[in-house]
């Protein structure tokens, strides 16, 4: 019977209808986790089922992974090789054809290389960036990154990811 006051939902998520609308059109669509960005893209492969996910972890801790195979043609890999592909995410990409869309949320050098890789392979890329957001409202400026277009209000290379984000195109930020 307690109540909580919670500010929610902020910022902006990865573009469902067009997601849905190029993979009904034939898109192959890998979803990537990595570490504590596994759980957000589990919502994903249950609204997007039937896509390729590929998921990171550090050792046999495969948490989530019988969720996602509900939902997704699910591999992994293991930084000390205990399950799957030994390797990152990305050793994990490469051994099947590149995707035509790529959605990843995890620690930011695996979205850096995801961007490389996006970059390398013409693929459409959404990264959802980790950040310690103070205020959630785009107030405080605690959470902002680098992007590759200016702000129309600040005329600078920067964007909130609270508010602009957490979800960005891999071409519009810096990493």
């Amino acid at each position: 019977g307690e109540e909580a006051d919670v500010l929610g939902l902020l910022g902006n998520g990865y573009p469902m209808e067009d997601l849905r609308t190029r993979k009904s059109e034939g898109a192959q669509i890998a979803l990537v986790g990595g570490g504590i960005g596994i759980p957000p893209m589990l919502e994903l492969a249950r609204q997007l089922p039937g896509c390729r996910a590929v998921l990171g972890y550090r050792t046999d801790d495969l948490f989530l992974m019988d969720e996602f195979q509900e939902y997704a043609v699910t591999e992994a890999g293991t930084e000390d090789g205990s399950f799957g592909t030994k390797g990152t995410v990305l050793d994990v990409l490469r051994q099947g054809a590149a995707p035509d869309i790529l959605c990843a949320c995890g620690p930011l050098p695996m979205l850096r290389a995801l961007k490389e890789y996006a970059v390398e392979n013409g693929v459409t890329a959404y990264l959802s960036l980790e950040e310690r957001m103070a205020c959630g409202v785009g107030v405080c400026l605690g959470c902002v990154c680098r992007t590759t277009y200016k702000d129309e209000h600040s005329q600078v290379n920067r964007a909130r990811v609270c508010t602009e984000g957490p979800v960005f195109r891999a071409e519009d930020v810096e990493l």
